[in-house]
């Protein structure tokens, strides 16, 4: 039997050239490797739809909510589209279906986790609050919340490692490390950042959790060069 490899994937914005991209660079096997994709698949280039109906293809997918998701369901069910959604990305999202959300697209984001633990490793869309249990955190943290990243991102910069939490692993989204300069995922602490600016003038990234060796697409205003991304 084909040895079963589980990868992790950054904020993937509607980029559909560069999911594809990433896949075919980790030979990614869709009915025996794993995807546990941390959120925000919708809301920046033109392509969510295709973006969902490929990972839709995905036998073994994790599927973690992000923010930018939320959205996108509220406007799917009740057709709400506040100004600062569209202004940040959703207008794509809105215009990547024209005939309105297949149930099959919905269904997914709807039954996305808030977060998801394989045993010592947690994945999540923005973060947690390391003081506080798990279980005692709401939507609101593990969507939006940046502390967490802002710590680590502190301690690394002060060169310091430690633990910071009673998980081994922490892979989050949501935050772009270009935001430093950096157009790679980084380590910090025992927290993985894996949203590498897809959304914006970065790439998308894809991660073996095991090996740690990582998988990137072009960068992605190269490969949508007559869009701008979320604004």
């Amino acid at each position: 039997m084909k040895s079963q490899k589980v990868f992790v994937l950054g904020d993937i914005h509607g980029a559909f050239r560069g999911l594809i991209q990433c896949l075919a660079r980790a030979e990614f096997d869709y009915e025996n490797d794993h995807l546990i994709f941390l959120g925000d698949v919708c809301d920046g280039w033109s392509e969510t739809a295709l973006c969902i109906e490929e990972l839709l293809k995905i036998k073994h997918l994790i599927y973690v909510l992000g923010n930018h998701d939320l959205w996108a369901i509220d406007w799917a069910m009740n057709g709400n589209k506040p100004e600062i959604w569209l202004r940040q990305g959703g207008q794509a999202t809105v215009d990547s279906y024209p005939d309105g959300m297949p149930e099959s697209h919905l269904k997914l984001l709807r039954t996305a986790f808030h977060y998801y633990l394989s045993g010592e490793k947690l994945f999540v869309h923005a973060g947690i609050k390391v003081d506080i249990p798990l279980e005692q955190q709401d939507q609101d943290i593990f969507l939006w919340d940046r502390s967490l990243y802002n710590l680590v991102t502190r301690l690394k910069n002060q060169g310091e490692e430690i633990n910071l939490s009673p998980y081994q692993e922490i892979y989050i989204g949501h935050t772009p490390t270009t935001n430093m300069g950096i157009y790679h995922p980084i380590n910090a602490c025992n927290v993985w950042l894996m949203d590498t600016g897809a959304g914006w003038d970065g790439s998308l990234s894809m991660m073996n959790i095991s090996t740690k060796e990582c998988f990137q697409s072009d960068r992605i205003k190269d490969l949508y060069p007559r869009e701008k991304g979320r604004s």
